[in-house]
């Protein structure tokens, strides 16, 4: 692999030299370099200085998405080619949104590393729209994501069934209620997630379905993540949507309670998306481990 590339990709990608050059472990004259000699040897170029910010040309967004291609092919020669040894090795770069990140993911990676120790995974971390944007512009091979917007570039596989149950703190005024209305669900002071997050989506077309839209509800504010939002219940009189998988260790501490609503079941898949028609041996590998991991039956 040609290493200027490397050094062209990492600047590209912080756009910043000083950065690029903390990342690759040599020096900053030394990324200026390599960067000069390939502006020499394409006769353009790549990167538009303006004082200590840097941006990329036209020619450099296209060798960017060309240096993203080849790396792809190397990435997967590489983990083709350990097939033929005992021990597998590669590098799989996966985004999870903040739900299975914080609460789904971990046991996953485990097994998975556990199983293939050659392999090293890069984790990012984001809300749906963050990590399916990854995706498409190919900083990650995988992802995992709490909803779906039926992106026809991006293949959803669901693996994990997950409901949304409305909590509050265990010593709430209304924790003796059972079950709650739709009108009374509209009184309540309400937390939510923040726009691009795949559990705010769920909720709003759960909701919609019952003729309610998020503007008629209390919304007392957005967070944004799910620890933030079940810190804030345990010092307020606030509800909350939230997954039974991000609640487990509340309920059982009795922190939070589960405050049913009449006629509102809010149930979901957890996805794993890859890019439309870009399969590679690794990326498969992986998702089979999530399905096997947790049984899913449809």
């Amino acid at each position: 692999m040609d290493f200027r590339l490397k050094v062209f990709y990492t600047v590209a990608i912080r756009l910043n030299f000083t950065k690029a050059a903390a990342e690759l472990y040599i020096s900053q004259p030394a990324v200026s370099k390599h960067i000069q000699e390939l502006e020499e040897t394409y006769k353009t170029k790549l990167f538009e200085r303006n004082g200590s910010k840097i941006a990329l040309t036209p020619a450099g967004h296209l060798l960017l998405q060309h240096t993203k291609s080849i790396f792809d092919i190397y990435r997967e020669i590489e983990f083709d080619m350990s097939s033929f040894v005992t021990k597998r090795q590669g590098l799989l770069r996966l985004g999870a949104s903040t739900t299975l990140s914080q609460y789904v993911i971990s046991p996953i990676l485990a097994q998975f590393h556990k199983k293939e120790k050659g392999i090293s995974i890069h984790l990012i971390n984001g809300n749906t729209e963050q990590i399916e944007n990854a995706l498409l512009n190919k900083e990650i091979e995988v992802g995992v994501v709490e909803g779906q917007s039926k992106n026809q570039s991006i293949k959803y596989v669901p693996f994990l069934k997950d409901e949304l149950v409305l909590v509050c703190r265990a010593n709430h005024p209304l924790a003796q209620t059972n079950e709650i209305t739709i009108a009374a669900l509209k009184t309540l002071r309400l937390i939510t997630r923040e726009r691009g997050s795949g559990t705010l989506e769920v909720i709003e077309y759960a909701l919609k379905q019952r003729n309610v839209k998020l503007s008629d509800l209390q919304i007392e504010m957005q967070l944004g993540s799910t620890e933030s939002i079940k810190s804030y219940l345990l010092h307020s009189d606030c509800f909350a949507f939230i997954s039974i998988h991000a609640v487990a260790k509340e309920l059982k501490n009795k922190e939070l309670i589960v405050m049913d609503v009449e006629d509102l079941i809010i149930e979901r898949f957890f996805y794993s998306i890859t890019l439309v028609g870009k399969s590679d041996t690794l990326s498969e590998l992986f998702i089979r481990n999530i399905s096997n991991y947790y049984n899913l039956s449809l």
